[in-house]
């Protein structure tokens, strides 16, 4: 079982060594490619949430907030 595990992580280590990892350059690039995406993937979400409330408010008329029914 020992050897097993052993001869795993020697697989393993060589695979890594294999492996082509980005400079720091191309690091950050992607990282600031990721985040502003990211960033307007949110903005869009947010624009059609807005939208989407508006036309049903439109729609349905009331308040955004809930009150109790009056006796």
């Amino acid at each position: 079982m020992k050897e097993k595990i052993v001869g795993f992580f020697d697989d393993m280590l060589k695979e890594m060594k294999k492996v082509s990892w980005p400079k720091k350059t191309e690091l950050r690039g992607s990282t600031i490619i990721t985040l502003v995406t990211m960033v307007i993937s949110a903005a869009f979400v947010y624009g059609i949430d807005k939208l989407i409330s508006w036309v049903l408010m439109l729609i349905f008329g009331g308040s955004s907030t809930t009150t109790p029914p009056q006796q």
